[in-house]
């Protein structure tokens, strides 16, 4: 039995089928602008298909738009945010730097009027360059020694009144044992009566009530009150004369009956000591208080 061959199927390529459409589109359209031919059934084929794809293309263009100018927008939050973010620690920084200004300006001045309340004694202002750890100044280093003429035993004041002592010197540094490190003990007087007393540092009472102690005070009187000035004494071995200590804050009899006893709250911040002056006038007497 004889086969019939099937002829093989011709396969046109999409484009040459597109091509051909839009040509026919092309030839169309001429014809409907230079011969007004009448095209209302092909027109209203073309507007189910061309409308669609119309409107779909606006509203694609539309989202396209409206999302490329979101993310215009949205850089430039950011980077308005950023700058923001500059402007705010330029700010901050400069605020930070007029408060150390304010403060190193206040400081100063107390030191000034320092100064002037102790003009009778020669003096050298210095900072403040390290301290032991601990939230007290009990024993610090400042940027003065020997080569600025600075000697063991000199006193050291700041803020309102004394600080302490010079106990080492090296060529371009000294260290301080302020009057509230235990080691410490001054020979100091009630400005009111002139009585004498023994003012002992204490870190420990510091740490606790924020003062320092006092012993030996022998008020035979008994016109020593709370709110006195204590300062430094005359018969003082080791502190030049008048440098006030702090004011009385507690007072009591001892068991002796002879001599009272009781807390000092100092006129020195011992938590914040940046400058300080040395006064280069050494005491050369000897006192009749033991002092360390």
């Amino acid at each position: 039995m004889r086969r019939v061959k099937r002829k093989n199927k011709i396969d046109i390529p999409a484009k040459y089928i597109l091509l051909f459409l839009t040509g026919i589109c092309f030839v169309l359209m001429i014809g409907s602008f230079a011969f007004n031919w009448t095209l209302g059934p092909v027109s209203t084929a073309a507007s189910y298909i061309v409308i669609p794809m119309q409107r779909g293309m606006t509203e694609a263009g539309n989202w396209i738009y409206d999302k490329t100018v979101e993310l215009a927008t949205l850089k430039d939050v950011m980077q308005d945010n950023e700058e923001l973010k500059n402007q705010v620690n330029e700010l901050t920084e400069e605020l930070n730097r007029l408060k150390l200004e304010r403060y190193d300006t206040e400081d100063l001045r107390k030191l000034l009027d320092l100064d002037s309340t102790y003009a009778n004694y020669n003096k050298i202002s210095a900072n403040v360059i390290g301290k032991d750890a601990g939230n007290w100044f009990d024993t610090f280093l400042i940027d003065v020694g020997s080569k600025q003429g600075i000697s063991v035993g000199m006193n050291v004041i700041s803020g309102n009144g004394l600080v302490g002592i010079i106990t080492e010197v090296g060529p371009n540094y000294s260290k301080v044992r302020a009057i509230i490190d235990d080691m410490s003990s001054v020979s100091g007087m009630v400005l009111s009566t002139s009585d004498n007393c023994i003012v002992k540092g204490d870190l420990q009472t510091m740490d606790d009530r924020q003062m320092i102690r006092f012993s030996n005070l022998k008020d035979s009187t008994d016109s020593v009150a709370v709110g006195d000035q204590v300062v430094t004494s005359y018969i003082s071995s080791e502190y030049v004369q008048g440098l006030l200590i702090g004011y009385i804050s507690e007072l009591q009899i001892n068991a002796n009956n002879l001599t009272k006893s009781g807390y000092i709250t100092p006129v020195v911040d011992f938590e914040h000591i940046k400058h300080v002056l040395v006064i280069t006038d050494i005491k050369s007497v000897t006192g009749d208080l033991t002092e360390e």
